[in-house]
């Protein structure tokens, strides 16, 4: 049987551990560089390695992309940041009503992060979402107006930017720009595109079920 003093020694031990771990958590200072988002059309796939051929003539798809890199100092021996979030806004162009928005919205969460490298996120417009915008199946970049994104670390803002304007226009009150659900942003994930160029992106996380 341990003594009592001893079992109060061996409690502060594990206290003072603890302690010293989560301030080295803290420490761990975050730095992201990112560039101002792009975007463009983009044809569906055709060439499924192999999977048998059928006819139809491939759509427009909108991508929408930046280019992140991390940096953790003191940097982890995996040389990897465990998670992070990239949060999406886009304002389309409103089919209904001249001079007026459409703000879009989407989370993206991405794990194992590889520091020091060039990671790309992206979110995407599927061809049917832009024939309800639009009225076409072609040219969906036509359509947007704005686009901007936020990285957070551990639920902290770490960057932000957009392709014009002013950062954060998508928090900003306005009789122009309304949010909607009805057109959805999907992840790479989400799309035909989920398995190619896999290394350029960075991993999303699972969904959580």
């Amino acid at each position: 049987m341990i003594p009592f003093f001893q079992k109060i020694a061996v409690s502060a031990v594990a206290v003072t551990a603890s302690l010293a771990f989560s301030a080295s958590a803290v420490a761990q200072a975050v730095k992201v560089t990112a560039e101002k988002p792009s975007f463009d059309d983009l044809p569906s796939p055709t060439d499924f390695g192999g999977a048998k051929s059928k006819a139809f003539k491939p759509k427009d798809w909108l991508e929408v992309e930046t280019k992140l890199k991390f940096q953790m100092a003191p940097a982890p021996k995996s040389q990897t940041l465990e998670r992070m979030t990239v949060k999406w806004y886009i304002a389309v162009k409103n089919p209904e009503k001249s001079g007026t928005f459409l703000l879009l919205t989407k989370d993206i969460e991405y794990v194992n992060i590889a520091l020091e490298e060039d990671v790309f996120s992206s979110v995407y417009l599927a061809p049917a979402s832009l024939k309800r915008l639009t009225g076409s199946d072609r040219a969906g970049k036509g359509s947007v107006e704005y686009v901007g994104f936020e990285v957070l670390v551990n639920g902290e803002k770490l960057a932000a930017d957009t392709n014009k304007g002013q950062v954060g226009w998508w928090n900003a009150a306005s009789d122009k720009i309304s949010r909607t659900d009805t057109v959805p942003l999907l992840s790479k994930k989400e799309t035909p595109f989920s398995v190619m160029w896999w290394d350029r992106y960075a991993e999303e996380a699972p969904v959580r079920r």
